[in-house]
Order: structure tokens, then sequence, then C-alpha cells
């Protein structure tokens, strides 16, 4: 009997050993993936927006938010140089790549490894930003997409200039704090307004009060445009942008639709939110063991023209039909 005993409790025994096991198996395998996403601003309504089309992206390639991937956020809330020290925390959180959104958190994560694979959203030539060694073949731990904003702010100008053709001096409005892209910025809006005899007037601001310090100074020197220069962290104050420029009766264009779909008069660039999408498919890409090196940098080149008819109206313009007939959209 004693012995009858001790084969059921080794029995037994046995059978909770390997009940256990799948357990202890389980809870050995390693968790989720994990996507760290750097921003230079804050989760607003319009990077609620962007950041649903990156979700998107990443659906597209088999991974969903919570289900097969962890996405951990840090932003830089407008402050660029948070960004460094946010992208060295994504690295303490062990991630499996590095989602870049803008030129200065590619730039802070490509200086911050040289490891983990890096995708960006870059609106100017990431070759000369020193991302990548070429488009086709990135060759190093970044690749991304690139957004190409930057190089038409000649454009930008030209379109403003032909709606407004009598106008003779141009504010020109960037953040500092964006180096790289205030300085290409400035350099294309100098030669821009040089080939249409416009005087510029720049204006610096990277911060809510200095925005408004600027528009007061409309009231003292009178500018005929405004053009607001490519930025992260302008374009997280676009409300107040297009109000004063509202107020101050200002024609001004900017870099994304954004703006136009609450009262900006004009913009022209490339579609953000397809460019997110794009972002999420190559972090997925990456996910399923792609290398950045050998995924070529993916040039966005789906222009957009868009026209508040309305603002034009308020300020007394008239549209060329030339512009009408370009715009990809007309708001009334």
């Amino acid at each position: 009997m004693i012995a009858a005993m001790k084969r059921r409790e080794f029995i037994t025994l046995l059978g909770g050993a390997a009940a256990a096991r799948p357990l202890a198996a389980r809870a050995q395998q390693p968790a989720m993936p994990v996507v760290g996403f750097l921003g230079a601003t804050s989760p607003d309504a319009a990077n609620a927006d962007r950041l649903r089309a990156f979700r998107e992206g990443l659906k597209d390639t088999g991974h969903v938010e919570g289900d097969s991937v962890t996405i951990t956020y840090r932003w830089a809330e407008g402050q660029f140089d948070r960004l460094p020290a946010l992208a060295i925390d994504l690295l303490h959180r062990r991630v499996a790549v590095i989602a870049a959104g803008g030129n200065a958190p590619a730039l802070a994560a490509k200086a911050a490894t040289k490891n983990i694979p890096i995708v960006f959203l870059a609106t100017e030539d990431p070759v000369k930003l020193g991302l990548v060694a070429s488009l086709s073949r990135p060759s190093g731990n970044a690749t991304g997409i690139n957004f190409i904003s930057g190089e038409v702010t000649a454009k930008r100008l030209e379109l403003l200039h032909e709606l407004v053709p009598a106008a003779t001096r141009v504010a020109v409005l960037v953040n500092p704090a964006n180096a790289t892209t205030t300085e290409t910025t400035l350099r294309d809006v100098a030669v821009a307004a040089g080939d249409r005899r416009l005087q510029i007037q720049v204006l610096n601001a990277g911060t809510s009060r200095e925005i408004d310090a600027v528009f007061e100074t409309f009231s003292r020197e009178r500018p005929d445009l405004l053009f607001v220069g490519l930025d992260a962290y302008l374009n997280s104050r676009r409300g107040q942008l297009v109000n004063l420029a509202s107020r101050h009766a200002l024609p001004a264009i900017y870099s994304n639709r954004d703006f136009t779909e609450i009262g900006g008069l004009m913009s022209y660039g490339t579609n953000i939110a397809d460019g997110y999408r794009q972002l999420g498919m190559y972090s997925g890409r990456i996910l399923k063991g792609a290398s950045p090196a050998d995924l070529p940098v993916v040039q966005s080149i789906k222009f957009e023209l868009l026209i508040n008819a309305s603002t034009a109206r308020m300020l007394g313009l008239t549209v060329p039909d030339k512009l009408l007939v370009a715009a990809d959209e007309v708001i009334e």
C-alpha cells in the first residue's frame, strides 16, 4: 500500500512538472518586439492622425500595436535639445527599430546608435543630412522616406507670389532651434526671392511667445507676404499662426495641408499622412528581418497644392484661374 501511494505521488509530481514546463517555456519566450517612436513635438491632434497612418503601415506588414508589436513613444515637446537623451532612452528600452519622425529626431537617433535599425521621415535629402550613404544603397543602419518638402521651398514662394503678384516684401518665419532645416530654408528662399525681386525679412520663433512677438512687429513693419518655414514645432502651432495671419490680414503660405484645412490661405508640399504610412511599412519590414542597408530610401513624390478660397476672399484676393486649375483641392 505504501508503495502504491509512493507511485501515485511520483505520478502526480511528474504530471505537475509536465504541466509546469509549457508555462516555464512561455515565460522564457521573448516579449513582443518594441518599436521606438521618436518625435520632435507632442502627440497633438495632427500627430494623432499621422500616428494612425504609421500604425496602418505597420498593420500592412502584419504588425498590430498591442497584439504583435509594442510601440514606445518619446516626444521632445518642441525642445529639440531633448532629442539626443530621448533617443538614448529608447535604446535602454531594447527597441528593435527606431522610427524617427523628422530630420532632428533622425539625426539624434543616428548619433545615438550605429547598430539599432533606424527608419526616418526626412524632409530634406538624407544623403546631405548624413543619414545614408546613398538613396539606392543606404549601407548603414538607417533608411526611410525622403519627404522632399524642403526641396520645394522655391516653388512654395513662387506660388504665393503668383497669388499676390504686386507684393515686394516677404517675411520668412523660421525656427532657429531646427538649425539644419532653417539653414536650407533661408538659402532656398533667398535664391527664389532674388529671382522675383522680393525683399526678405527673416524672423525667428521657437516658442509661442516668440510667435506673438513676431506678429507684433508686423504692426510696425508691414510685409506683403508671409512664408512660414518647414518645421515640426511651427506645425504644432498652426492654429496660432493661422489666427494671427488672419488677424493681421497677411497672405501666407505653409508647408502642408494642416494649416489650410483650419483657415490658412495656401499650402504646398507632400502628403504627410502617406509619408507616415510608409514609415510604418518600412519599420514593419525591418521587424520581419529586412536590413536597412538593403532598403532603398523611398522618395515621396505625392505633392499637393491646397487653396482656401474662403480665406482668399476675406483677404480681398482673387485667385488666378491658373492656380485654381493647378490646385489639388480648393477649400470653400
